[in-house]
């Protein structure tokens, strides 16, 4: 990249860095004078101009100022070389809060809520799929002689829990014969093959305990069938009321569309390595087409990416921060995903 090209790049993004910040059109002299390019304001005019004829920057009225359009954002988020990490205190505060959590429920819920505090903006965070799951550990209780809990956990940290009535009797050991023979046939394997391993349970066991196991294993199947829907998590939605002003006729249509399921996992669906952002237009849904939709995956370690985590805003956002707390809960998820294997 040549040097004029370089000190255009460095006026778009003091135009998007100042417009981000004060939603008001940027002058030259605006630009000169906060970034100190070493130019002068009519050379930056002359840079502005030749941004905006390239539909980077586009002039909202008679005023000499001018805002990014979507190409612009784009071009200056592309321009980013890294993602800036957390300081050390919001680290700490980060890890201590997640770490604290009981169960998978209670992290989504608490890093959902963080990352709409770190980026003032709306949190979207996608539960761990369950047809992506595989089952980690089965556990059976007897409460009653023929009342039982049927414990279920995946590798993705998802913990079920059933109450299983049998016909017959089952004693101590017998459970345990029933849980090893669930154990060896079903763990590790994924949820969308477990009902074609009903027989291999019965296989492992004598005559007398066929039809117990058999019991079981049809809870397992038919719990995690009914749970394998894909969940999204939606947190700091009052938010978006502080940017009111940047949407053309009203929040109303985003809202509307975060309270969509549908909406939020085809959004979600979209992967990429690393961070991704989605500018304005670029997104799938018209009404969010004057949003901006920063996500990256999270994974268990050894499966790969098993959800998303994400934030949006309008696109007048503060992508350098939005994409630094996005990549920090991917970050935090992963490793909780990872010490639950």
């Amino acid at each position: 990249m040549s040097h004029t090209q370089d000190r255009r790049l460095a006026v778009l993004c003091a135009i998007v860095e100042d417009y981000v910040s004060t939603r008001e059109p940027v002058g030259s002299k605006a630009v000169t004078e906060r970034h100190h390019l070493g130019v002068s304001p009519a050379t930056v005019r002359n840079d502005m101009a030749i941004l905006e004829e390239a539909g980077l920057l586009v002039q909202p009225h008679t005023s000499a100022g001018r805002i990014p359009t979507d190409a612009g954002y784009r071009a200056f988020v592309d321009s980013l070389d890294e993602i800036k990490p957390l300081s050390a205190p919001e680290r700490a505060a980060f890890q201590k809060t997640l770490m604290e959590a009981v169960d998978l429920d209670d992290v989504i819920a608490r890093a959902a809520r963080l990352l709409s505090h770190l980026t003032n903006q709306v949190a979207v965070l996608q539960y761990p799929s369950l047809r992506q799951s595989n089952l980690r550990h089965i556990e059976l209780v007897a409460l009653r002689p023929r009342l039982f809990m049927l414990v279920l956990i995946t590798n993705t940290g998802r913990v079920e829990q059933r109450t299983v009535k049998s016909a017959d009797e089952i004693g101590e050991d017998d459970l345990h014969l029933i849980s090893a023979a669930l154990n060896s046939c079903l763990t590790g394997v994924p949820i969308s093959r477990l009902r074609a391993r009903r027989d291999l349970v019965a296989e492992k066991l004598e005559f007398r305990l066929r039809a117990a196991a058999g019991e079981f294993t049809d809870t397992i199947v038919e719990v995690l069938e009914a749970e394998s829907e894909e969940r999204v998590v939606v947190s700091g939605t009052g938010n978006l009321s502080r940017y009111d002003v940047d949407f053309s006729a009203s929040i109303s249509p985003v809202l509307d569309a975060l309270e969509e399921q549908i909406v939020l996992l085809k959004l979600m669906a979209f992967r990429e390595k690393g961070v991704s952002v989605r500018i304005g237009s670029e997104n799938s849904s018209t009404e969010l087409s004057e949003t901006s939709l920063v996500t990256a995956g999270y994974s268990n370690g050894a499966d790969g990416e098993v959800a998303r985590v994400g934030v949006i805003g309008p696109t007048r956002m503060n992508y350098p921060a939005a994409m630094s707390g996005v990549l920090a809960i991917s970050q935090y998820l992963t490793e909780i995903l990872q010490s639950h294997r």
